[in-house]
Formats: structure tokens, C-alpha cells, sequence
């Protein structure tokens, strides 16, 4: 079983779920995570975790399950008819369409929450704990993905330039891919001299990932991205803003960028993260 299947086992048998009269609550929660995905986010933190410490890989698949919990939260929140008032997500109606408003800012809140409840119960020491929900907590919230999502809603229909691009999306994509590297570098206590380079790494991931994503938008349909495309004219994107052929440019000059940092790691791990970055980079 590799790690993309070992996470989806243990995803699918850890659904959230609560007692309740709630006709549909339980359903709702667990209607974005059952529809599939990438789950980059957890593999990257699996992988560092197979690498450096394989025997803390059942404890680490947690993390990832909390990681995911925020990532869905996100997506879930980002869909919404106040910021993308998007109909589909993963080839199936986003969950206020099936349910309701309502009903979609709840599920959002719930697995927000409910990632901080999961890292805190980890069969782990308890100083590690802490380092994960603040990891988890600094790169998700206000410092991280908070912000960079603020920002991106604000300056809709305001075009800015190649730097405050990337710091939006250094803040709304990529710390949060960061940090599930460096979550899988605190499991398996690295140094923090080591966890701070792998977590750079993980930054130029991130805006990798955006700029691939900004592309998809550009170039695929809905069937074949899974979501609505060709909706973010209005967007702050790399590829509105510098177009197809230079947001091309700068994905490649960061792809080669990341092939040297990657040479600095052990070779399992890098192994690793390169596999990630063919399959979806």
C-alpha cells in the first residue's frame, strides 16, 4: 500500500462524526473528504515521516488527517457565494449547493476545530504535539493561509504586481504545504536548522502548486480539472497577470530551483518529493 492509499484507509475510517438528531450534519461532514483529491499535503508529511522515522509512520498519519481537515475546511469556505460562489468541487456539487450556506460554513467550522482536537490526542510526546498544532495553527491562520485568502478577496479586480503576487500566494497556497513538511520534519525530530531548510523547500512547492493550478484554470475544462474553470479572469493570477507562456517560465525556473535544494536532502526523501512533484507539479 503506498502512501497515498495508506492515508485514504485511515481517512475513510476516521470520518468525523457526532451523536445527534442532526438529519444530515454527520453526511455533510464527511461529503468534500469522501470525494477524492490530490491529498499532496498529506503525502508530503508522510513522506518525511517514511524517510526519516518509518516506525512513527501509523502515529503521523494524524497529522495528515488534521492537515487534510484544514485544507477541506478551506475549500469548503473558499467555494462559498461571499468569496468563489463555486457550483463544483472534485466533480461534485460543492456543499452549499448540495445542502445549504448554512450548512457549509458549519462543516467548514467543525474540521477547522476538529484538526486541533486530533493533533492534541496524537500518541505522542507532548512537547511534539505542541510544535504541530502551532505549525499547523501559525501557517493556516492570520500569518498563513487567512491572510493570503483575505487578500486575495480584497484585491479582486485589482491587479498587482509580481511581488504582492507572491506574497498572496506564498500566504494562501503555499505555507500551508510548508507546513506539512514541517510537520512531518517535527514528528520525526529533525533539527530545527534542517526543518527550517525543508520548509523553504516546501514554500516554493506551494507557489508552484498555485502557479500549476493558475495554468489548469487557463488551459482545462471543468470535466477535466474537477472544478469550474476559466471563472478567475478577475483573479490575481500568475497567469492574468504575466500570461500563459512567462507563468510557464517561472514554474520551470522554480521546478529546477527545487531540484537543487533537493540534493542537499538524503536521497529516500528526496526520492520522494520528486515522485510528488511528478505527479502533480
Amino acid at each position: 500500500m503506498n502512501l497515498k492509499e495508506l492515508f485514504i484507509h485511515h481517512l475513510d475510517k476516521n470520518l468525523p462524526k457526532i451523536e445527534s438528531f442532526h438529519p444530515f450534519f454527520n453526511e455533510a461532514l464527511a461529503m468534500i473528504l469522501k470525494a477524492g483529491g490530490k491529498h499532496f499535503r498529506a503525502q508530503l508529511l508522510l513522506s518525511v515521516v517514511q524517510s526519516k522515522q518509518p516506525q512513527l509512520l501509523q502515529e503521523a498519519l494524524d497529522a495528515a488527517l488534521a492537515l487534510e481537515f484544514i485544507h477541506t475546511y478551506s475549500l469548503i469556505h473558499d467555494d462559498l457565494p461571499a468569496m468563489d460562489n463555486a457550483d463544483f468541487r472534485r466533480n461534485c456539487p460543492t456543499l452549499h449547493k448540495a445542502y445549504d450556506e448554512t450548512t457549509a460554513i458549519l462543516v467548514g467550522d467543525a474540521l477547522n476545530t476538529e484538526a486541533f482536537l486530533v493533533l492534541s490526542r496524537m500518541n505522542l510526546k507532548d512537547e511534539i504535539k505542541i510544535k504541530l498544532i502551532k505549525t499547523l495553527a501559525f501557517n493556516a491562520g492570520i500569518n498563513g493561509m487567512i491572510i493570503g485568502q483575505a487578500m486575495d478577496c480584497f484585491f479582486e479586480n485589482k491587479k498587482l504586481n509580481l511581488e504582492e503576487l507572491e506574497f498572496l500566494h506564498t500566504h494562501k497556497t503555499a505555507k500551508l504545504i510548508a507546513a506539512a513538511l514541517k510537520m512531518g520534519c517535527e514528528i520525526s525530530q529533525l533539527n530545527d536548522e534542517k526543518s527550517e531548510e525543508i520548509y523553504k523547500l516546501g514554500l516554493k512547492l506551494g507557489l508552484i502548486f498555485q502557479i500549476n493550478d493558475d495554468i489548469i484554470d487557463t488551459t482545462m475544462t471543468q470535466e477535466q480539472s474537477g472544478k469550474p474553470t476559466h471563472k478567475d479572469t478577475h483573479k490575481n493570477s500568475f497567469v492574468n497577470l504575466l500570461g500563459l507562456n512567462k507563468a510557464l517560465k517561472i514554474k520551470e525556473d522554480l521546478l529546477k530551483e527545487c531540484e537543487k535544494n533537493l540534493q542537499q536532502l538524503d536521497k529516500e526523501l528526496a526520492q520522494m518529493i520528486q515522485k510528488l512533484i511528478i505527479l502533480y507539479l
